[in-house]
């Protein structure tokens, strides 16, 4: 019997969605109703959720429940049948909580942040609009129906991303996440469509009959294109182009870091727990495709060794961007980029269960990081520049006692979250038996990450408060109009200060949560793995200590350099030339510049795609339109040469002829007068005639 939680799961992503559907009709006055509607949905789907958890841990390790409904068919008597469904398994449980309380946590946190705005009802319908994709997403047992929640995620980043539409930067942020994640969505979409033809269905497990079970799988794998690739493989690398698009992975990742002018709410609820991980979360939703090898073998085929290079190259390559960014919401961002990379890494060298550890412990300590630097923005009057702050400690302490928390989880400072799932990463890496690359470029970005982030605590927290010289100093404003010497002007606003309780609450809580969260998947008790039915080698061997040794060296190692370079003569001025600029090769104008990649694909890409947008109205306006105007003068000249034949032949002929038939019948008529006396004249005359004939004729 299909347990009650099972049959009502979808309520799970209808509520937020009915949230957004009531906020949108309600007027922007009605702030209060719109925060407590959507606040209220988030809060039964998380209760909800935890009830979908519990049944799954009471279930067992890898247990699955599945309730699949007939959707539509395709004709009257087709035997051709369209279902929809959604499943329960400890993957959909633990992806259901962490969404569902970390998004609940950031609604509470919006409440604070958009006080002041003027479309605060309309942020919080785009924000459960949001919020009921992602987790109609988690929930689907169907691609199709996944691939609509996938949209509809689309959609709402970038309703969110451009909230600030009067912004031309927030505009132009919104069209090119919008845009860059659909090329991602165009293979995903092909790799949906050929996953259908070779099964016939797109339910993920249907008693054994769904496109992730035996059966098909192994139809596909015996398979091959006609590069002699199994079509397993090439399906999976479609999807995961889906994936990459939406995760970040290079080269689709340049949307992400522009992201970040939606506001700093939207940042954390698009980096940390929902949309950056629905590529992940896919990849391990169709892990059984992208793993199915023709030997039996699930861990070296094709498919995954793609999502690991291109997983450890994401990592490194977004870490090395965020040493030399001075926006505090683009260092995350990048970061972000980077930790995709090593879920992506983790899926691919260690299974599904690595690779979703990470997500869900970066998920708190990320979002805590945004909401963090959201306080931080907030108290120092919208100021993001990390060159003019400075000193924030002294004016928001549980701020920068919470960011500490969440800057020493995402280095991986051990024993905290972030340590064990990226050092479970690594571990996986060193035991790779494609290479040993990976492994090492994990370990070069832990490296970074510790710099980094410590370079960003260094500027923010520490040292004198900086904000006051922004003003420029050249300018005639800057001139005391008595001693005509420059001064630095001031800003009104003061010295910063400590966020509301509505927003330092939720970063209290994700702090403990990020302290918490990674104990249950230490190598002493790995109930995280055991759960999502991944059996790993519990307890500290000697070569998993060898590895938190090498790990715990490394981070230590980027601390101090940070430390060394930026924290032990803290910054005085803000237009103090970086250390980083004395790097050799001009290496920091590379990362300041993220390698030129935006540069390279305005001169590649989206320079050929405004030539053959020029081409192709030349072509529509010369050729296409000429040939066009050309027909239709032949058609004209046509039309007019008829038109002539049909006056001057056709319809004079017909004239004519129509008047000698008058003619004739007024001829005739008159012999058909009906006056006797006329009758008997013709009668005579034709009586002599025959007579003349016959007397003519007799005489010869």
């Amino acid at each position: 019997m299909t347990p009650w939680i099972v049959k009502t799961l979808w309520l799970i992503p209808a509520l937020p969605m009915l949230a957004a559907g009531l906020s949108a009709l309600a007027p922007q006055r009605c702030r209060k109703f719109s925060a407590s509607l959507a606040i209220g949905s988030m809060v039964i789907a998380f209760a909800l959720s935890v009830c979908a958890l519990r049944q799954s841990i009471l279930c067992g390790e890898g247990a699955r429940d599945v309730f699949n409904f007939e959707w539509l068919r395709f004709a009257a008597g087709d035997p051709g049948i369209l279902k929809l469904g959604w499943v329960l398994d400890p993957l959909t449980a633990v992806m259901l909580v962490m969404v569902t309380f970390v998004g609940l946590l950031i609604f509470i946190y919006s409440v604070g942040y958009m006080a002041h705005d003027e479309n605060f009802t309309r942020f919080f319908t785009f924000l459960s609009l949001f919020a009921a994709a992602m987790l109609g997403i988690i929930i689907a047992n169907s691609l199709l129906l996944l691939f609509m929640s996938w949209e509809l995620v689309g959609l709402s980043s970038y309703l969110l991303i451009g909230f600030w539409y009067h912004k031309p930067s927030a505009a132009a942020a919104a069209k090119k996440a919008f845009i860059t994640t659909r090329i991602g969505d165009v293979f995903f979409f092909l790799g949906i469509m050929w996953l259908y033809h070779e099964t016939g269905t797109l339910l993920f497990y249907d008693d054994g009959a769904g496109c992730m079970e035996q059966s098909s799988l192994a139809k596909m794998v015996a398979q091959t294109t006609g590069i002699g690739m199994a079509v397993s493989t090439a399906i999976g690398l479609l999807i995961f182009a889906g994936a990459a698009g939406k995760s970040g992975q290079v080269p689709l990742h340049v949307w992400l870091p522009d992201a970040m002018e939606g506001p700093t709410p939207v940042s954390a609820l698009i980096h940390a727990a929902t949309m950056v991980a629905a590529g992940v979360f896919l990849v391990a939703r169709v892990y059984p495709l992208m793993g199915a090898h023709a030997d039996g073998g699930a861990t070296e085929t094709v498919a995954l060794q793609v999502v690991t290079w291109i997983g450890a190259i994401t990592a490194v390559f977004a870490a090395s961007i965020a040493v030399a960014q001075n926006d505090i919401k683009r260092i995350l961002a990048y970061s972000t980029v980077s930790q995709l990379g090593y879920m992506m890494m983790g899926l691919g060298v260690g299974g599904v269960a690595v690779g979703m550890f990470h997500l869900i412990t970066h998920a708190f300590f990320k979002a805590l990081l945004f909401m963090g630097a959201g306080s931080v923005i907030h108290g120092c009057h919208e100021e993001q520049d990390i060159r003019y702050m400075g000193g924030i400690r002294k004016f928001m302490p549980v701020t920068f006692l919470t960011y500490a928390v969440g800057m020493a989880a995402l280095a991986g400072v051990i024993p905290l979250a972030g340590f064990w799932s990226k050092d479970a990463i690594l571990h996986s890496a060193n035991g790779w038996s494609i290479s040993q690359v990976p492994f090492y470029l994990g370990v070069t970005g832990a490296f970074l990450t510790a710099f980094y982030m410590t370079r960003q605590v260094a500027f923010v927290f520490f040292g004198d408060y900086r904000k006051g010289q922004r003003a420029d100093v050249h300018s005639s404003d800057a001139h005391d109009k008595k001693t005509k010497t420059p001064h630095i002007v001031a800003y009104k606003e003061g010295h910063p200060h400590e966020s509301p309780a509505v927003m330092t609450v939720p970063l209290v809580i994700l702090a403990v949560c990020t302290i918490a969260l990674g104990f249950v998947g230490t190598p002493a008790w790995p109930w995280f793995q055991s759960f999502l039915g991944e059996h790993h080698g519990a307890g500290f061997s000697r070569d998993v200590i060898e590895l938190m040794v090498i790990s715990s060296v490394i981070v230590f190692g980027g601390l101090v350099l940070g430390r060394r370079l930026y924290g032990r003569k803290s910054v005085q001025r803000a237009d103090e030339p970086d250390v980083l600029e004395k790097l050799p090769l001009g290496m920091h104008t590379w990362f300041a510049r993220k390698y030129g990649i935006d540069e390279l694909y305005e001169m590649t890409v989206i320079r050929f795609n405004a030539w053959f947008a020029r081409a192709c109205a030349f072509l529509d306006e010369w050729v296409w339109g000429s040939a066009v105007l050309l027909v239709s003068y032949l058609t004209s000249g046509l039309g007019w040469v008829s038109d002539a034949f049909d006056k001057f032949v056709i319809n004079l002929g017909f004239d004519q002829g129509c008047h000698g038939v008058t003619r004739g019948g007024k001829l005739m008529s008159r012999l058909q007068d009906g006056r006797v006396q006329n009758y008997l004249r013709v009668i005579g005359v034709a009586l002599v005639v025959l007579v003349l004939f016959l007397i003519w004729g007799g005489g010869k």
